[in-house]
């Protein structure tokens, strides 16, 4: 067995030079005085170096939502599947504790159980 290299504290901190975290540069606006990202479009006016690139983003306003139960009412919810019938239901009703017992009631090859019988 070869004997390992030392591991110095100046070897962890040559390395760990260019782990430093670069701030983000914002650029501001000339004409709007809007705070941007260098090289990229306004979002809020579609403008890019002096030219209509896209249409300008629409300003939301936001409604103020008041705190406590909806007085508006509610549709009730109907699920439309509830009184279908299954394909197999007839199958599996008939097979009950008898057919367990035949197989052995362990389920065949279905992920996870192991088996595959």
């Amino acid at each position: 067995m070869s004997i390992r290299m030392r591991h110095t504290r100046g070897h962890t901190n040559n390395r760990r030079s260019h782990h430093a975290l670069v701030a983000t540069s914002v650029v501001t606006d000339k004409e709007t005085g809007n705070l941007r990202l260098p090289h990229r479009l306004d979002e809020v006016t579609g403008m890019y170096r002096g030219k209509q690139i896209a249409a300008p983003r629409k300003v939301r306003v936001a409604e103020k939502k008041l705190k406590g139960p909806s007085t508006e009412p509610v549709a009730p919810h109907v699920h439309e599947h509830a009184h279908e019938d299954h394909v197999n239901a007839d199958v599996k009703a008939a097979k009950g504790v008898s057919g367990k017992v035949a197989t052995g009631g362990r389920p065949k090859a279905r992920s996870g159980f192991g088996g595959g019988v």
